[in-house]
């Protein structure tokens, strides 16, 4: 294999299939990428999905994060390339205990390989989290019901709040760390193209229209009149991969954490008309009487996506691999606000943007194109 020149940066994306890992390879890649050029090895649990640019990369690699023999097998062959690491990947239980000790093995295995390396070459890692670390574990629920959340628009200073938190514990450790440079990148619901990613609200909503479309059935709102007609934002994961390299190759970024949205708001029913459009169902205003039950609805779905899979040739996934209508369903039944300042990133010297309501077509196009819905 050919080794990296001294002067190369070397990329490893942990998590490389999965929302903002496509986007960063793709941005690395790019011939106007910061501080060319770039070697990208990726790296996930699975075998490479279809729809993926694998020729894109440099090398795939697989391995079982949790596992430190596995890891230290497969990934010590190039852990004396790596200069930087765009940490992207989450494990997600309902503990938020358990979701600690899963997170904190995986990234301690990784930085044990590579600091390991003779030479170490690792300069600085981006670790990815979100907004939860101001809303608090609200999938956890035993303590969903007991949370207090920070007022919004959330601010990156804010004390931590007094809950279990993983996000707080993969800071804390590569906060500990002397041998390289980190940043932090707080992301809101992320809109992009994946199959391989936990949450997937843009998928979810897709596959929920085409069901419907299918069916001749009403695309119902199953959130409540709060979130239907106040503001909330999104991260286009192009923005979130941008801010990534940003911080990767920016002396001042180093060791701050930023949140990173559109810099734009919408809100949900604005959202909804969207989609309306782009799959071809009529819209139905919210009228607050009854509190529609999602997860009834979509219960018995499961043979219907197949149905609809088998007819137009799609990859082979069931809805229940895909789709996140349970956490949607948290998120569309907040009482505040969901939206993170972006000044900070701003004041630092990171400009992205993205117009959410005019990407949702574009990444909806994209899943098409990767065959994920018809």
């Amino acid at each position: 294999m050919e080794q990296a020149r001294p002067d190369t940066s070397v990329a490893l994306i942990v998590g490389v299939t999965g929302l903002t890992g496509l986007s960063l390879v793709e941005a690395l890649k790019n011939p106007t990428a910061l501080h060319r050029p770039w070697k990208v090895y990726g790296a996930a649990r699975r075998p490479m999905p279809d729809g993926f640019p694998s020729s894109l990369l440099d090398r795939y690699i697989t391995f079982d994060v949790l596992n430190y023999e596995n890891t230290s097998k497969e990934l010590s062959p190039i852990a004396h390339e790596v200069t930087h690491v765009f940490w992207v990947p989450y494990q997600l239980r309902e503990s938020e205990e358990v979701n600690i000790s899963m997170n904190l093995m995986m990234l301690t295995n990784v930085l044990q390989v590579l600091k390991s390396a003779v030479p170490s070459r690792l300069r600085h890692l981006t670790l990815q989290t979100g907004t939860k670390h101001y809303m608090g574990p609200i999938f956890d629920p035993s303590l969903a019901n007991q949370l207090v959340h920070h007022e919004s628009p959330f601010q990156e200073d804010v004390p931590r709040l007094p809950y279990p938190n993983f996000y707080y514990a993969l800071e804390d450790l590569v906060a500990s760390e002397s041998s390289f440079t980190y940043s932090v990148h707080r992301s809101s619901i992320i809109m992009g193209a994946s199959t391989r990613s936990i949450h997937n609200t843009l998928l979810t909503l897709s596959v929920y229209a085409t069901i419907c479309q299918h069916q001749g059935l009403p695309f119902r709102y199953f959130g409540n009149r709060y979130t239907w007609e106040h503001f909330c934002d999104m991260t286009d994961s192009r923005v979130l991969a941008e801010q990534h390299i940003w911080a990767a190759v920016t002396g001042k970024a180093k060791n701050q954490a930023f949140n990173c949205t559109n810099g734009d708001f919408f809100t949900w029913k604005s959202l909804w008309k969207v989609f309306c459009e782009i799959f071809g169902v009529p819209f139905v205003d919210f009228d607050g009487t009854e509190k529609f039950d999602i997860a009834a609805m979509i219960k018995d779905k499961g043979k219907v996506w197949d149905e609809i899979v088998e007819k137009h040739g799609l990859q082979k996934n069931t809805m229940e691999e895909i789709t996140c209508f349970d956490a949607l369903s948290t998120v569309l039944n907040f009482e505040f606000q969901h939206v993170s300042s972006m000044n900070k990133s701003r004041e630092f010297g990171f400009f992205g943007f993205a117009n959410t309501l005019k990407n949702i077509p574009v990444w909806v196009e994209r899943l098409k194109e990767m065959k994920i819905i018809p």
